[in-house]
């Protein structure tokens, strides 16, 4: 089969595209899914770099998540049948033709969706989804700064804390993005390349600061974020996009009277499965009533990996990027 592995840890341009990579065997709690699209996402950047919190051995195939259609499923299975449609999400697997997944990480595909939106779904709406409904207990009426806006995991907080009935304000680096982050509904917008953030979000809230900050950026916007925060705020770590993962004073945490919060949702999803499949049947039943609409605009062939790398890397990315097959 065709498969995009990582022989030998470094940037992209390590990466291998092979053709004729040997199909995965399932196990009895196994399903075979032939991969129609892959989400490319942050960690994916950094796995391949031995930079990621948890390593598979050499040589493996990245991607942590797809969409497609079943092919076969081992004797154990009973919840899919060959020619489901379904999406699955892992540390590892994804870009390549076939993928064998355990079927506690697989899920039917959301009504509504192409194989290219449902691609990019699990780790962005089930971060995003987690991080405001159990980490940050979001509520109508309060106001949520979103840094990173128009990324993949960005414009799903973007999308949600609209929903929720949150005044959302869109952080991005380029009109271009917040234009995106507009149309998924952001009240208000900063372009955080060329204005002061904390000063901007002090004159857009009247002095009083934001509710929740979302950021999955780091660096240097996630001081001025925290320096944002209102009275019994709640600033959710959500990922170092950026790359430097800041050092922030802690006495601002006593100031502000607020709580940094950390939201893993891999730990999260093991630790609290109960609560975790509720939060995919609520998502589920929005994307089947048209509440919600992934955003895909950055869409790449198998073979322009390098491609959809750097247009994560370089921060181009507005919405998902995603590796069609």
């Amino acid at each position: 089969m065709k498969a995009v592995v990582c022989k030998e840890h470094g940037l992209p341009d390590k990466l291998v595209l092979e053709t004729d990579w040997p199909d995965p065997e399932i196990g009895d709690q196994e399903v075979l899914i032939e991969v129609k699209a892959a989400g490319l996402n942050f960690p994916d950047v950094l796995i391949i770099q031995n930079k990621y919190q948890t390593q598979p051995d050499l040589p493996f195939i990245p991607g942590a998540e797809c969409a497609g259609v079943v092919a076969a499923v081992g004797s154990g299975v009973s919840r899919f049948k060959p020619g489901d449609k379904v999406i699955s999400m892992g540390a590892h697997g994804a870009f390549c033709s076939k993928i064998a997944a355990d079927q506690s990480a697989v899920f039917p595909m959301p009504e509504g969706l192409s194989f290219e939106q449902a691609a990019g779904v699990a780790i962005t709406y089930f971060t995003s989804y987690h991080a405001l409904r159990q980490r940050a207990d979001i509520q109508p009426g309060e106001t949520l700064l979103v840094l990173g806006a128009a990324g993949g995991v960005g414009i799903t907080a973007v999308e949600l804390g609209k929903l929720f009935g949150a005044r959302v304000i869109a952080a991005a680096s380029s009109d271009e993005k917040l234009d995106v982050c507009r149309q998924m509904g952001a009240d208000e917008v900063i372009n955080y390349s060329r204005e002061s953030l904390k000063d901007r979000v002090k004159e857009l809230t009247g002095g009083r600061g934001v509710d929740v900050v979302y950021d999955p950026v780091g660096g240097d916007f996630s001081e001025q974020a925290l320096r944002s925060m209102a009275w019994k705020g709640r600033f959710l770590v959500i990922g170092f996009a950026s790359g430097p993962i800041p050092k922030v004073p802690l006495n601002l945490a006593l100031l502000k009277g607020c709580a940094i919060v950390g939201v893993f949702w891999g730990r999260f999803m093991a630790e609290e499965p109960e609560v975790n499949r509720q939060n995919i049947h609520e998502l589920w039943e929005l994307f089947a009533q048209g509440k919600l609409k992934p955003v895909v605009t950055d869409l790449f062939p198998l073979e322009d990996y390098e491609a959809a790398y750097a247009c994560m890397m370089e921060r181009r990315a507005r919405g998902k990027v995603i590796l069609t097959l």
